[in-house]
């Protein structure tokens, strides 16, 4: 595969709103909409986060974000790699980025929201040390939330 050149965005950015279009219309293959959990780019706190694109040859093919929880940790969000690029190394590419940013504002712990239809993403996030938790925030009611959590 050509080179993948990864590239911090704003919450607006047209390429990240054409990717998270496209993990939507995944998702409501396999959940009811109240049960997808996005991100509101209107919310003031939306500055907070930190989201990065993955180009391929100038293409966008994959994206995700870090928003913060409390002091101590991070949630990872709208992380997802178009169908056609998967088991290319592009999502754990992402996720160390995110990651790495995550430990420059000292954060201890990344949390993350999945659900069980994701056998792809659940398989992802336990090969790379995320270990299944409580569910937390806004997912605690949610029957179709499972959440995982990693020490950085």
């Amino acid at each position: 595969m050509d080179a993948i050149t990864l590239v911090e965005v704003s919450a607006r950015h047209a390429d990240l709103a054409y990717l998270i279009g496209k993990l939507d219309e995944e998702l409501l293959q396999l959940y009811p909409s109240d049960e997808i959990f996005g991100v509101d780019v209107d919310d003031p706190e939306i500055e907070e986060a930190i989201f990065v694109i993955a180009y391929h040859n100038g293409i966008p093919v994959g994206c995700g974000g870090i928003r913060p929880i409390d002091q101590e940790s991070t949630e990872l969000k709208r992380f997802y790699v178009d169908p056609s690029r998967r088991n290319h190394g592009i999502a754990g590419r992402l996720l160390v980025y995110l990651e790495q940013r995550a430990q420059q504002f000292n954060f201890s712990s990344i949390k993350l929201e999945t659900g069980p239809q994701q056998f792809e993403a659940l398989q992802f996030y336990r090969k790379h040390g995320y270990c299944e938790i409580e569910r937390f925030g806004p997912y605690t009611d949610c029957p179709s939330s499972l959440c995982f959590a990693k020490g950085l």
